[in-house]
């Protein structure tokens, strides 16, 4: 009996000893699949960076004032002063109409006028001359006298009238000679000699001149809305033509919109060109490059840290020794470094160099 106790008390020790020996070794060897698990990649620390970049957009060089001259009455061309490429100044001759019909009207408009200067004369003496007499009593009568001045204002206010009518038709007729409204350069041509021109019709269909100011032209350029912050007036951009390569232009920000264009997303800005050597055209494309200075402190990555997916951009961050993917927005960028906006704090560590095999909760030893 005590010789069966014995063994079976051994056995028992033995298997409690041979269970903890093999908890032992699985526990290590899970260990030591974890650590197997991990990989090594290369990380950076977060920090943040000033990041100035240069915008290139294209604009369009217009004159800085342009006008489409028109006929205001129906009339023929009598004469052109003026030409395609001629320069003119501001209230200079540029061609004369004629209007039959219009000199007719003006000489009834005089006629009537001395007709009404006629009537009105007659009433007023026949009014001075029944209040003269009035003055006697029992002469004439109040009535009498009521009557005359009546018709004496309305001879006058008929009178009047007439003479406004001939300034009407005097108005109309100086519509037959177009002056410029400017000093500036005739860009365009479209009658002859004879041609019908006027406000209705055929003979409105094309303007009778295009003039146009280009001793100083207006730089026109829409801004993405993620830049519009960047720009503010007084602001020195340098620009390129196609026709002029090798030469650089300057021009300053001188009005800003204000608004975002609905269609565009764009904020439309404008500058002053100087061209008093005519070397630049209106209608010209130009190359810009917009200066994009550094306004605070952003967070900076390389361009490679960025991992571009289906479901948007993403940066892997290491934090305890597993990858979490944090959704990112872009901001401005140069060749290889970009701005990003999203859940980081200064010192997070970054993947290096993220690839779409890298998921979440992966084990990484930075």
């Amino acid at each position: 009996m005590n010789t069966k106790i014995f063994s079976t008390g051994l056995l028992s020790t033995g298997f409690l000893m041979l269970t903890a020996i093999y908890g032992c070794g699985h526990s290590e060897s899970k260990s030591a699949a974890k650590k197997e698990k991990e990989v090594s990649i290369a990380t950076f620390d977060l920090k943040k960076e000033k990041l100035s970049t240069q915008l290139s957009l294209p604009g369009e060089l217009i004159a800085y004032q342009q006008v489409d001259l028109y006929a205001k009455v129906s009339s023929f061309v009598k004469s052109l002063k003026v030409d395609i490429g001629s320069e003119v100044s501001k209230g200079q001759l540029l061609m004369t109409l004629e209007a039959p019909e219009m000199t007719s009207q003006l000489a009834a408009t005089q006629s009537r006028i001395k007709a009404q200067e006629a009537i009105y004369t007659a009433s007023k003496a026949n009014y001075n001359r029944l209040y003269e007499t009035s003055k006697t009593p029992g002469t004439i009568s109040t009535n009498d006298l009521d009557q005359a001045m009546a018709k004496k204002n309305s001879d006058l206010a008929q009178l009047e009238a007439a003479k406004a009518a001939y300034k009407e038709v005097g108005s109309v007729q100086d519509y037959l000679t177009i002056r410029a409204p400017f000093s500036g350069i005739i860009s365009a041509r479209n009658v002859n000699l004879g041609a019908y021109v006027g406000p209705t019709g055929k003979g409105s269909d094309l303007p009778l001149f295009t003039l146009q100011d280009q001793k100083n032209l207006r730089l026109a350029v829409s801004i993405p809305e993620v830049y519009t912050g960047y720009l503010k007036a007084g602001d020195e951009i340098s620009f390129t033509v196609k026709s002029l390569p090798s030469q650089t232009f300057k021009a300053k920000v001188k009005r800003l919109s204000g608004a975002l264009d609905v269609r565009l997303r764009s904020e439309r800005v404008e500058m002053d060109v100087p061209n008093t050597s005519k070397v630049l055209l209106p209608g010209m494309v130009a190359e810009l490059n917009i200066p994009l200075p550094a306004n605070a402190s952003t967070f900076i990555i390389s361009k490679k840290a960025l991992l571009d997916t289906s479901e948007g951009l993403f940066v892997l961050k290491v934090a305890d020794n597993k990858a979490v993917k944090v959704a990112v927005k872009k901001g401005r960028e140069t060749d290889d470094k970009v701005e990003v906006f999203g859940n980081l704090i200064e010192g997070d560590k970054l993947v290096a160099e993220p690839t779409e095999e890298m998921h979440e909760g992966m084990g990484i030893k930075p």
